[in-house]
């Protein structure tokens, strides 16, 4: 991660700051939009790292509503690891809780939250159809799962800006 934060530095990007060994990523963007900043940043990993991989941005303010939205509050405090948020690449279509009911077949509870993708996986992430290649078909875009333990990190890194 020390290595991301050298190239996204050295990209232009101030103040890089990394959470966990996958690519969470808390960088000032200057004046980017969203979706400038993802295309350049996938451009560094690629220049840099020599593959790609999806970049998914959201803004400091998006990201504090997600903290403070997630309608799955309750369960975040006893199952913060099974509770998880997803973001896609673009937005997700509005039959996707319908489009995804069908794989919950372990007693996942699933709701769409402003453009925020909630999952409470009850028992097990590791278990359930709900997989990333589903959440993906279903969003017709890449999309990125944090637990609830992830997003409370973010959170409070976002905190310090």
């Amino acid at each position: 991660m020390a290595a991301l934060c050298a190239a996204v530095t050295k990209a232009g990007f101030k103040n890089p700051r990394t959470y966990i060994q996958s690519g969470n990523l808390v960088v000032d963007v200057g004046k980017l939009k969203p979706e400038q900043a993802s295309a350049r940043l996938e451009a560094v990993v690629l220049d840099t790292f020599h593959f790609e991989v999806p970049v998914i941005v959201r803004t400091a303010a998006q990201w504090k509503q997600y903290f403070a939205r997630s309608p799955f509050q309750g369960s975040a405090h006893t199952r913060p690891h099974l509770v998880h948020l997803g973001l896609a690449k673009v937005p997700c279509p509005k039959t996707m809780v319908a489009n995804l009911a069908r794989y919950a077949t372990r007693g996942e509870k699933i709701r769409v939250v402003g453009d925020g993708l909630w999952i409470d996986f009850i028992e097990s992430v590791g278990q359930s159809k709900l997989t990333p290649a589903v959440l993906d078909r279903a969003a017709g875009s890449p999309v990125t799962l944090r637990n609830w333990n992830t997003i409370q990190e973010l959170h409070r890194m976002l905190g310090e800006e």
